[in-house]
């Protein structure tokens, strides 16, 4: 719901979720405290996300297409952006460590030549996340590892003819 209209009060989440606003009061102090709780859990499933695909160990391929499947899941399950969020220290600082993990693993993608060299700086980084939210919220009848075939063969292949 907070998706859909991120100005949604309360009283029409409890009713969204089938409860009395009491119920999500005696949780949740403020709309504040619940939108935080939903953030904390998106951010762990992020880093549960990156940490899952073994971006270090596993071989590129397999790690790009694990990550790539992982996000799309969170991104189904949890559709709020974190941008709100990141005005917290704690909240940017575990956000950007899991940009630098997964920038260090495109890096090896790479130095793997598994992505292009010669591209302007950030470039991958920057695409990856757009694919993986356009496949996230554009393609729901594709399972996340459907949509992950899809964008890895997007971001490795492109979309024009060759």
């Amino acid at each position: 719901m907070l998706a859909a209209d991120p100005g949604a009060s309360i009283a029409n989440i409890a009713a969204e979720a089938g409860v009395d606003r009491r119920t999500v009061y005696r949780r949740f102090a403020s709309r504040e405290d619940l939108l935080a709780a939903i953030y904390a859990a998106r951010l762990a499933a992020i880093e549960h996300a990156i940490e899952d695909a073994r971006l270090r160990e596993a071989p590129v391929a397999v790690a790009l297409h694990r990550y790539v499947e992982n996000i799309i899941a969170v991104n189904r399950t949890w559709p709020v952006d974190l941008a709100r969020m990141l005005a917290d220290d704690s909240v940017r600082a575990r956000r950007d460590a899991s940009v630098r993990e997964v920038d260090t693993f495109l890096r090896r993608a790479t130095e793997e030549g598994l992505l292009r060299s010669g591209l302007p700086q950030g470039w991958a980084g920057a695409l990856l996340p757009q694919l993986m939210h356009l496949a996230s919220r554009q393609m729901p009848e594709l399972s996340p590892a459907q949509a992950a075939d899809v964008v890895v063969d997007t971001l490795l292949r492109g979309v024009g003819e060759s």
